[in-house]
């Protein structure tokens, strides 16, 4: 569910991400990470050796390909480390931000390299989109399929039309659209990784992992919630959205074909007293759905947010009972995908050396998971700022620029929109099944100004508060008190945070 729906798929990576020591966490925090690590490693040693426990999702497993790695077949441009010249815009990674940004500020005339392992690799996701959204960044051309409108699910005996064009993004058009664009802009190119960068007073030395060194007057990390280069001083104990997916063959499925499902929050296919509706009754999971055709179609479990994150092999058995009680055979899967993203959680340092775009600067809306779209909309703020002060007259260089850039990303207004959807995520979290249902119920009976604004992050602070009063009228009795009950230590955090950042 993406403005660009679908997420930095990051494989089957495991919430605790290692990251005790390098964000200061005490050390009860610290013990229980390394007992998570532990039994992490396992589960998946048992699921590497004998499949998942429960024989659904085994012979489901058993459907899935190899994984392909299609890449482009034009060739690119590379970067010549014997001229040993600085450049003025150094991109590491080589994801939609990174790429929309080595674009834009190659297109003013600035030299820029793009570092990445795998530079021609086509992204591996199936991303969905908000069509009004890609109109808005003149992306249309890289959309392949359109649905009229999407469906929710409340309950068995509740749904909800939205009158919003939804498609799937053609991956492989929009990558070779923005790298024809960049090689034709002079962009170059270097297949590597950046184990280290070195500051110096107007330039930073990036070391790359076959011994090159490249110079530049601006660092970007656009390497996603590795979050390669960009750094953070604060504990990290965001939320976690976890999904898995598969585009497969099927004999038939009951979807609307003009319609793609955007969640289905139904449990029916879950029997009474059993662990697995248990589970999902304290932590609910949603069917999303994208249906081509009668016969081919893109499904995906996921869990909204949680934490600690949903194990993957919890998703998966949810998955398998729910195709089951709908009737869909799985003949053929054409791939599957697995994603862990961290949702809400500190900003980085502000500011700092290096310059940030999407998961890595904190971008990930923090009610939803959405991302890709919100970062192609920032990514004019980062590029203008780059071009007007790399080798402008304004005189700055080093940690001078990369403040004035983040300024421009992060400023006062977005900031506190960011803090409010982080309150919206703390109240999620302690969401059951039902309270779920009850939040999204009232949250589609919005006017679409305020829902597509609040999943598009249009909204500012100030149509945010009259966005949370109208929800609040739209819920059902139940759902104001749970809202009451379970938002007023959120509430009173964020009037701190916000507070706190004024002054």
């Amino acid at each position: 569910m993406d403005t660009l729906r679908i997420y930095s798929r990051l494989g089957l990576l495991h919430p605790v991400h290692g990251l005790a020591e390098r964000h200061g966490l005490s050390p009860s925090q610290k013990l229980q990470q390394q007992v998570n690590r532990a039994s992490y490693r396992r589960s998946h040693r048992k699921w590497s050796k004998t499949g998942l426990a429960r024989a659904g999702s085994n012979a489901l497993l058993e459907l899935v390909p190899e994984t392909k790695k299609e890449n482009l077949e034009f060739d690119l441009p590379l970067y010549d480390p014997s001229k040993g010249l600085t450049l003025d815009l150094a991109v590491v990674g080589g994801g939609p931000a990174g790429l929309a940004v080595a674009q834009q500020v190659s297109e003013a005339g600035l030299s820029v390299c793009s570092i990445d392992p795998s530079p021609k690799l086509i992204w591996p996701n199936n991303y969905g989109v908000w069509v009004d959204e890609f109109e808005a960044l003149d992306l249309l051309d890289c959309l392949d399929a359109t649905w009229p409108g999407a469906v929710v699910y409340v309950d068995d005996l509740k749904k909800k039309l939205l009158d919003r064009p939804y498609a799937r993004v053609n991956r492989k058009q929009l990558k070779s659209k923005m790298m024809q664009k960049c090689v034709s802009n002079g962009v170059r190119f270097h297949p590597a990784k950046v184990v280290k960068v070195i500051h110096e007073e107007l330039k930073s030395l990036l070391i790359c992992n076959d011994g090159v060194t490249i110079q530049a007057t601006v660092v970007l990390d656009a390497t996603g919630f590795s979050r390669c280069l960009v750094q953070y001083d604060k504990p990290y104990n965001p939320g976690y959205q976890v999904a898995y997916g598969i585009l497969a063959e099927v004999e038939e499925h009951p979807f609307d074909l003009d319609k793609m499902l955007f969640m289905d929050w139904r449990d029916s296919h879950l029997k009474d007293g059993t662990e697995l509706k248990e589970r999902n009754s304290r932590i609910p999971t949603f069917l999303y759905a994208m249906p081509f055709s009668s016969t081919e179609i893109f499904l995906e479990e996921t869990s909204l947010v949680a934490r600690p994150g949903l194990q993957m092999e919890d998703i998966q058995e949810r998955m398998v009972a729910r195709l089951r009680h709908l009737g869909i055979k799985v003949k053929s899967i054409e791939e599957d995908e697995r994603c862990v993203i961290p949702m809400g959680g500190p900003l980085p340092v502000l500011p700092q050396r290096v310059v940030g775009i999407g998961g890595t600067a904190g971008l990930v809306h923090p009610s939803t998971g959405y991302m890709v779209a919100r970062t192609l909309a920032a990514v004019p703020i980062v590029a203008d700022s780059i071009v007007r002060f790399v080798g402008s007259d304004h005189g700055l260089s080093g940690n001078e620029l990369s403040a004035e850039v983040w300024k421009n990303l992060w400023p006062i207004e977005r900031r506190r929109q960011r803090e409010f959807f982080c309150f919206g995520m703390d109240i999620l979290l302690k969401l059951d099944l039902q309270g779920t249902r009850r939040f999204f119920d009232a949250f589609f009976d919005l006017e679409p100004h305020y829902w597509h604004g609040f999943l598009s992050s249009r909204l500012l602070l100030p149509e945010l508060v009259l966005f949370g009063f109208s929800l609040f009228l739209h819920a059902s009795n139940t759902s104001r008190l749970e809202i009451m009950a379970k938002g007023t230590l959120p509430l009173v955090n964020m009037i701190k945070n916000l507070l706190r950042d004024e002054n």
